[in-house]
């Protein structure tokens, strides 16, 4: 497993999210490409809490501190996204963003624990982000069937 530098991976998320929002206040805003920012974006925050676990406790700890801010990032990102798609999407959207509120959640728990609780603090972080992803990339597939359907009517 490689680990990511967490400056590089939090200006990667920034830009990311920065590229998502600004398409969305322009008339000619192109959703699915938001969405598919959205999910990388999401991907990196699991990549970044997975490679967290692979450290020591304190070491983990120090990486973990940067991510409710890069979870913040991107639930901000499906919130402002969440306007422009269909019911399908939108609904794929709405569970991300509960994936995402978890994950913050359970980081924080992490922040604050050690040992086994801590380890059980982070899973449980790896596997909401996972489920986060997940829903996000349900919403990417909802949005180029609903595409496809209308332009093939």
């Amino acid at each position: 497993m490689t680990a990511r530098n967490p400056i590089n991976l939090t200006e990667t998320i920034m830009t990311q999210v920065t590229k998502v929002v600004e398409p969305q206040t322009s008339p000619k805003g192109n959703a699915k490409d938001s969405l598919k920012l959205i999910r990388a974006a999401a991907q990196q925050l699991h990549g970044a809490i997975t490679d967290a676990t692979a450290k020591r406790a304190e070491a983990m700890k120090a990486d973990l501190e940067a991510i409710p801010q890069k979870a913040k990032a991107v639930a901000e990102s499906v919130k402002v996204s969440l306007g422009e798609q269909s019911k399908p999407a939108k609904k794929h959207l709405t569970d991300a963003l509960k994936y995402i509120e978890a994950t913050q959640k359970h980081v924080a728990e992490s922040l604050k624990t050690t040992g086994h609780a801590l380890e059980a603090s982070v899973q449980q972080a790896v596997a909401d982000a996972h489920s986060a992803a997940r829903k996000i990339s349900e919403a990417v597939a909802a949005k180029s069937t609903t595409e496809s359907t209308h332009s093939h009517a």
